[in-house]
């Protein structure tokens, strides 16, 4: 006797319409707050709302607090920026993280080498383009080699990753401050030569500028322009590309040199805009973290800002959890970590419809 089944899933011939989206985000992020306290409860016995008020205030208890919040959202959207059109292309571009690096470095050597050889403007201009050049030839060594003989870009990329990490190792060899060290310390902390100034008062101010300026022209630029189109052609399909005249080589190299650009101009944000030395450190994850903000974001980059802001402010969270209650920081990545399979698991819902099965 065969047995019906009780439910019934099947792909949605229809988008779901952003009233609908929005909804089920809302219920998948309402969820997995649910589990949550759930999971605080059993594990460390506490009241999982105290719990969430100390993150609340270890992100925007203050106004300092609050824009370290927001220089490490601009941080991380600018890397997810740099994504989008690379995953977009279907290009898997796990190399951020080198990326950032070769581009902080780029920037950290301009700042050692001729910070007191230019004038303030002339000096962050310099830093800025050899941070974008650095980081396109980074990202577009891969590409050359996906275009011309279809290796492995995931592989590749992330190799890259481990001999960045070695390249800047061998740079602070000659820059570590005092010697013997293995690090820079603050570059040019009396002169604060290459450092980007205040802006509007703010500190970060300059952070925000240039990563918003990147947010709205990435916007534009795949969702308006030509190359955008071709992105989008190639990502689905190079031989429909290849029949409708696109050049496929010609789109891989190109997106992955802006990838790589951007990725270097974080790079040269960090730098100089927010820690001002440089370390195999310096990108700290935020490479791999920015994956998860392009993907759910769907690659626009308006609701990547939403996402990176949630991402860090859990993030900035952990710390006051762990000053507050004496737990281990990682208990705000179990959170983190659970708010983001339920988010996850909603674009399932989004993608499929779920419904009793008809006997």
């Amino acid at each position: 006797m065969n047995k019906e089944p009780f439910l019934q899933v099947s792909k949605r011939r229809n988008k779901a319409g952003w009233q609908e989206r929005l909804l089920i985000r809302f219920i998948a992020l309402i969820l997995a707050l649910i589990v949550c306290g759930a999971v605080i409860v059993a594990l460390v016995k506490m009241n999982p709302v105290d719990v969430y008020k100390a993150i609340w205030d270890g992100a925007m208890g203050s106004e300092r607090r609050i824009w370290q919040t927001i220089r490490d959202t601009m941080v991380l959207l600018c890397i997810a920026i740099g994504l989008a059109p690379a995953f977009k292309m279907k290009f898997w571009n796990i190399g951020a993280e080198g990326q950032i690096l070769i581009g902080g470095a780029c920037s950290a050597a301009v700042m050692i080498y001729a910070g007191d050889k230019m004038s303030p403007v002339v000096l962050l201009i310099v830093m800025f383009v050899a941070s974008v050049v650095g980081g396109m030839i980074w990202g577009m060594i891969p590409a050359v080699f996906k275009a011309y003989w279809n290796t492995n870009e995931t592989l590749f990329t992330l190799m890259l990753n481990y001999v960045a990490m070695q390249v800047v190792t061998y740079c602070i060899v000659f820059w570590e401050n005092p010697k013997g060290s293995n690090t820079v310390g603050i570059i040019n902390q009396t002169t604060q030569a290459g450092w980007l100034p205040e802006l509007f008062g703010q500190k970060y101010g300059w952070n925000v500028l240039i990563v918003m300026i990147l947010t709205v022209g990435m916007f534009i630029y795949l969702k308006y322009c030509k190359q955008g189109y071709e992105i989008a052609v190639v990502g689905e399909s190079e031989n429909t590309a290849k029949y409708a005249g696109i050049h496929v080589k010609k789109v891989i190299i190109r997106t992955m040199a802006i990838s790589g650009a951007i990725c270097g101009i974080a790079g040269f944000v960090i730098v100089s805009g927010a820690s001002h030395t440089i370390s195999t450190a310096t990108a700290g994850g935020r490479g791999f973290t920015a994956i998860i903000v392009a993907w759910l974001s769907k690659f626009n980059t308006f609701i990547m800002v939403a996402v990176s802001f949630g991402i860090v402010f859990m993030n900035q969270g952990a710390v006051q959890i762990a000053t507050q209650y004496g737990l281990n920081e990682n208990a705000s990545d179990v959170i983190l970590g659970i708010i983001l399979f339920f988010l996850i698991g909603a674009e399932f819902f989004i993608n499929y419809r779920v419904k009793r099965a008809k006997k």
